[in-house]
């Protein structure tokens, strides 16, 4: 995942109230709807009495997410199911578009997650009104004393940027720490190559000394001797094949090493901060949606 410190690339501009920006994330963003759309299209149609494997798969992945809901919000706000489960997908689809190498992850533009947060706050602005009325939520910014409103105000403001910053801080860093990687191992991919490559003779005996670890694993099954003769074998090969021209210029460092971090900055971050951002939303609207119990008491005091 590469992401650009300057921002999302502006593509084109519709000539229509004063000019609407079409920026990477709007493609990245159209990408993760059609994708979400054909796949809710396609494994809710023809649902069989007896599942075949793709459907088991499907209500599986659903009650999964109901049991979520259920156990965070409570079985009243059990209808909630869908907007968590929209967000949660949403997030996490738009995280590992960055994998493809030329769509940007949505998720690492502020404005995403943040629309995601001000969205939820609404939500919960207008359950607060629902049950306790208009009068009753402005009401709730006096307490405990007046002089407390400025910091409930401020704190209302704060939810939905501290959950957007958190989303997007933490994609945003790795994809920039990823392009800061990309660049230093191009660099060092350049040093070791020419050093080792200067000469055929050199790159020749590197192989050499891997290829006799590599004898010596394969009598005696030393770990340290496996690791460092394909390490040698594949440097020497490299040197002699760049010394001979034949992949002259190839960042050859640039491959492999970077994949493994997608691993954690595209796979596991971007699946914890879907499922943190969808818990806490779903933690934030089951206070301004209580049982109905506790709104009856809170009706009745």
């Amino acid at each position: 995942m590469e992401v650009s410190v300057n921002g999302a690339y502006i593509y084109f501009e519709i000539p229509i109230f004063g000019g609407i920006p079409i920026t990477q994330t709007t493609i990245s963003l159209l990408v993760v709807t059609l994708i979400l759309c054909t796949a809710s299209v396609l494994l809710g149609k023809n649902l069989q009495k007896r599942p075949g494997k793709l459907q088991v798969l499907t209500e599986k992945g659903v009650e999964m997410l109901q049991n979520l809901v259920r156990d965070t919000m409570g079985e009243h706000n059990i209808g909630w199911t869908p907007y968590i489960g929209t967000i949660f997908l949403s997030s996490l689809c738009g995280s590992l578009l960055g994998l493809t190498g030329f769509l940007r992850s949505s998720t690492a533009d502020l404005a995403v997650p943040l629309t995601w947060a001000v969205m939820t706050s609404v939500i919960i602005w207008y359950n607060n009104i629902r049950r306790c009325g208009l009068l009753g939520w402005l009401k709730g910014f006096t307490e405990p004393v007046a002089v407390m409103t400025p910091m409930n105000i401020i704190s209302e403001i704060a939810q939905p940027v501290s959950m957007a910053f958190r989303h997007f801080g933490n994609v945003a860093g790795g994809g920039v720490i990823t392009s800061i990687l990309y660049t230093a191992l191009a660099l060092a991919s350049s040093a070791l190559i020419g050093l080792i490559s200067a000469t055929v003779v050199v790159p020749i005996a590197v192989a050499a000394i891997g290829v006799a670890l590599l004898v010596r694993w394969f009598r005696r099954r030393g770990m340290g001797a496996l690791i460092g003769g394909i390490a040698l074998t594949a440097i020497g090969v490299v040197g002699i094949l760049e010394s001979t021209g034949i992949l002259a210029g190839v960042p050859i460092l640039e491959y492999g090493i970077p994949a493994v971090l997608s691993l954690y900055f595209d796979f596991f971050s971007g699946f914890i901060q879907a499922f943190v951002f969808s818990l806490l939303s779903m933690v934030y609207i089951a206070g301004a949606c209580p049982p109905p119990e506790e709104e009856l008491q809170g009706a009745a005091s």
